[in-house]
């Protein structure tokens, strides 16, 4: 058993749990850019001591690669900080961008977007 087996997925836009990548829609190769990351972006989450995003992750894979590459990792404090990151991120090739996300009640959850130059 593998910790693929844990990881949900669902369309965002019925789905709470479910973190949206959004990127700007032109990039360029070794210039940075923002992508934020946000979960209940159309369906709120709870955020409370309860019930919260715990952290997100962020990765890519790059088309030419065999693995994922760590970009960065955001601790979330409930009631507090809402369930938004931006990181600031420099790619020189395409891929997927794929965020993870924990809710403390609902586990580990996932979402992606396609980086194009």
């Amino acid at each position: 058993m593998g910790i693929g087996e844990f990881i949900k997925s669902a369309d965002w836009k019925n789905e709470k749990h479910a973190p949206v990548i959004d990127i700007p829609e032109s990039l360029k190769p070794g210039e940075a850019f923002d992508a934020t990351v946000t979960v209940g972006k159309e369906i709120a989450h709870p955020n409370t001591i309860e019930h919260h995003i715990k952290w997100f992750d962020l990765y890519v894979k790059y088309d030419d690669g065999q693995f994922l590459v760590h970009i960065g990792h955001a601790e979330l404090t409930p009631v507090t900080c809402q369930p938004k990151v931006t990181f600031s991120v420099k790619l020189d090739k395409p891929g997927m961008l794929i965020a993870t996300s924990y809710c403390n009640i609902h586990g580990l959850w996932e979402g992606s977007c396609r980086i194009e130059f």
